[in-house]
């Protein structure tokens, strides 16, 4: 290793101790909170067992299910290895909670870039607009809610469902905080009781000991193959939150008249349980690896966000490189420091769902997982690279580290 480089990555360690103690705290509050609903629901062997065919009667499915919605705050939740990715347990929420003629407003401008051909702005003859769902959005004042807009739009009472996104997906905007969270739900309640809010939760989950329900969200909705699953589940999402609108999601997912009653796990449970059993653990591991991150590529004159000892609402680190070829050069670096194809350049690609080219990096052991140390970036100004995950705080920083020598 270059020796100013190790000079550097000393002196970020000693610097940045104590805010990895913070995130120890919260480690701890998130694993005592799975831990007790583990002791609670009397999780034992035979929750690992597997059902095939309609899957009736699947205890630890069912089991499952209730840790999910103790451990995030909710009524009740579903929790799917039918779910293929993040974007299709929202689009099945979605379509599970409007109807022809509703009109669903977004109040922190455009959703994540694979929503765009689900919502319409993408035009898709598949998509709510082709079932006559109106779509609004209301943009974001810099980093905050247009709290004034968004009451006055909500208060015409023709709103069926608000959404927001936790994380900043590829915009250039800081993560939602919880205490925005509340504010905003606050304020459209206070003028619409009956609007459903959604969150997308993705990258959120763990970060605080709080999750969006405890602020008045209706309903959440995540991957696992992100924070919630700790490294382990090798595919599946979640839906959480009130009862009624998790048994309307259930019915899009399987059909009505069936919802949660059925979906075979096909061995999938203990992955599914363990996952969560470790995510806390995973989680802190990612922030570790994202602050360390951070600072030191703050160090060598890039722009990141957000800072080292600034509050975090997700898992990921941004780093502003101003042109494409270093941008490409860190992915690529990453990869070259992950356990699985390490051996394999990533480059920009067409990827589905993306308007422009995608360049993502992640030797990971279930593909495509954000929580295990990836990063993936569009080729677009100002060429930001979005890293995320780590299953544990040494490999991520050693991954990181081979990332910066490939860009030195």
């Amino acid at each position: 290793m270059n020796k100013k480089l190790e000079e550097l990555i000393i002196e970020t360690e000693k610097e940045i101790k104590p805010v990895f103690e913070e995130l120890d705290k919260v480690c701890l509050e998130n694993s005592k909170k799975v831990l007790e609903a583990f002791q609670r629901n009397h999780i034992s062997e035979m929750h690992f067992g597997s059902s095939s065919g309609y899957g009736y009667g699947d205890v630890g499915r069912d089991a499952i299910e209730k840790i999910f919605a103790e451990v995030l705050g909710a009524e009740d939740s579903l929790v799917r290895a039918q779910f293929i990715s993040g974007t299709h347990a929202l689009t099945v929420c979605l379509f599970g909670l409007l109807r022809p003629g509703d009109t669903v407003l977004s109040i922190n401008g455009k959703p994540y870039d694979t929503l765009d051909s689900v919502i319409g702005i993408e035009e898709n003859s598949s998509s709510l607009k082709s079932f006559g769902i109106k779509y609004e959005q209301i943009d974001l004042m810099g980093n905050e809610f247009n709290y004034e807009e968004i009451e006055k739009r909500v208060a015409k009472k023709d709103i069926k469902l608000v959404i927001m996104q936790r994380s900043r997906g590829y915009a250039l905007r800081k993560s939602l905080k919880l205490e925005n969270i509340k504010k905003v739900v606050d304020t459209i309640k206070k003028v619409n009781k009956d609007v459903i809010i959604m969150c997308d939760n993705c990258y959120g989950e763990f970060v605080d000991t709080k999750e969006p329900l405890s602020c008045g969200v209706d309903v959440i909705v995540g991957s696992l193959i992100k924070n919630l699953g700790g490294g382990i589940a090798p595919n599946g999402g979640y839906i959480a939150g009130r009862k009624d609108l998790v048994e309307l999601c259930s019915e899009r997912l399987t059909a009505p008249g069936l919802g949660k009653e059925v979906g075979p796990t096909l061995g999938i449970n203990k992955n599914f349980l363990q996952g969560i059993f470790m995510a806390p653990s995973v989680v802190a591991s990612s922030l570790k690896t994202a602050v360390f991150a951070g600072r030191v590529l703050e160090k060598l004159g890039y722009k990141v966000e957000p800072a080292f000892d600034e509050k975090r609402s997700d898992i990921v680190q941004t780093i502003e490189f101003g042109a494409p070829e270093p941008l490409i050069k860190f992915c690529q670096g990453i990869q070259m420091g992950s356990p699985i194809d390490s051996n394999s350049i990533p480059e920009p690609w067409d990827m589905p769902g993306y308007t422009d080219k995608i360049i993502m990096a992640a030797g990971a052991f279930t593909s495509g997982s954000s929580i295990e140390l990836s990063c993936d970036a569009p080729i677009r100004p100002p060429y930001v690279a979005f890293l995320q995950g780590g299953l544990t705080y040494e490999y991520g920083k050693l991954g990181v580290i081979r990332a910066i020598e490939n860009i030195m």
